[in-house]
């Protein structure tokens, strides 16, 4: 009987059938929409520069070269950036996930003084801001408009990522807090002995989040860095996307294409920028998702 019911096929109607046809070719238009500017840049950049300018280069290259990439390695610049953007990274994650812990820890103990109040205060000081010049100075007066540390201090703490981690803290049983107290355990021995181990999959989201937002993160480094030495990879590809033809290496590259009637140009070198700067966040985030979706459902639990 259990076989049979299995075997059975549920009927579904015309006009379900036509849904999920319509459905599968809506969402294979927004994938297509979405996924194809990333695609265009990668063939640009292993497309020669002066046939890719004649134009009619759409899926893959028409005249393959590795030359975008051999000419975009030799600036110095791009191994700088690319260390800061590592660096700023790795760095923020740690800080990051380490201050959000602390803080969602102690505003998720329901006996805390004052437990309201400094809640409010978080949520209060990330809705309302002083604007960019006060900020500005407010960096300044700290030291770190010429310092590494402009990205990783005002960066290590996020109302959002405290909201999730302090909603899945609020769903382990006080019980367990009480117990591991009666054993004579301290708070800090119950934040990273008990509480963080068991929340290792929200923990992965938000090192997700916070590492995409310092890699990603350009703006910061535009209009708060005062030394160009120090810009990460994401603020370096702004600055030469922005200036296009004001970067030296693609001046180089113009006068060497006159010259010697090479393949490339400032826009291949552009597209070879790109996809240097991006890949490496391409690549790792497949392998982080699985943890991205399970930990916001389970963030999401009482939100």
């Amino acid at each position: 009987m259990k076989g049979k019911v299995i075997s059975m096929k549920i009927k579904e109607s015309k006009s379900r059938k036509v849904f999920v046809f319509f459905n599968y070719i809506f969402l294979a238009a927004f994938g297509f929409i979405s996924l194809y500017p990333f695609w265009y840049v990668m063939v640009a950049s292993f497309n020669t520069g002066r046939d890719f300018a004649k134009g009619g280069v759409y899926f893959w290259p028409r005249e393959f070269t590795l030359e975008n990439f051999s000419h975009a390695f030799k600036d110095s610049r791009i191994f700088d950036s690319l260390s800061i953007s590592v660096e700023r990274t790795l760095i923020g994650v740690v800080l990051g996930l380490f201050f959000t812990a602390l803080i969602a820890y102690a505003l998720s103990i329901k006996t805390l003084p004052g437990k309201t109040f400094f809640t409010f205060f978080f949520y209060f000081t990330t809705i309302f801001g002083g604007g960019m010049i006060p900020y500005y100075m407010l960096l300044r007066d700290m030291g770190l408009t010429k310092s590494f540390l402009l990205y990783v201090i005002p960066a290590v703490y996020s109302f959002f990522n405290f909201l999730l981690l302090r909603t899945y803290f609020d769903s382990i049983p006080a019980e367990l807090r009480e117990s591991a107290q009666i054993d004579g355990a301290g708070e800090a021995k119950i934040l990273f002995r008990i509480f963080i181990p068991l929340a290792k999959p929200i923990l992965a989201t938000l090192a997700l989040f916070i590492g995409v937002g310092h890699w990603n993160d350009w703006f910061t480094g535009a209009y708060y860095q005062s030394r160009p030495a120090l810009y990460p990879a994401a603020t370096l590809l702004q600055k030469l996307l922005g200036e296009a033809t004001a970067s030296s290496t693609i001046k180089l590259g113009q006068e060497s294409n006159l010259s010697t009637m090479t393949s490339y140009t400032s826009q291949s070198l552009q597209m070879a920028f790109v996809m240097i700067l991006t890949m490496p966040i391409v690549v790792v985030y497949p392998f982080l998702q699985k943890y991205y979706v399970k930990g916001v459902m389970i963030g999401s639990v009482k939100g």
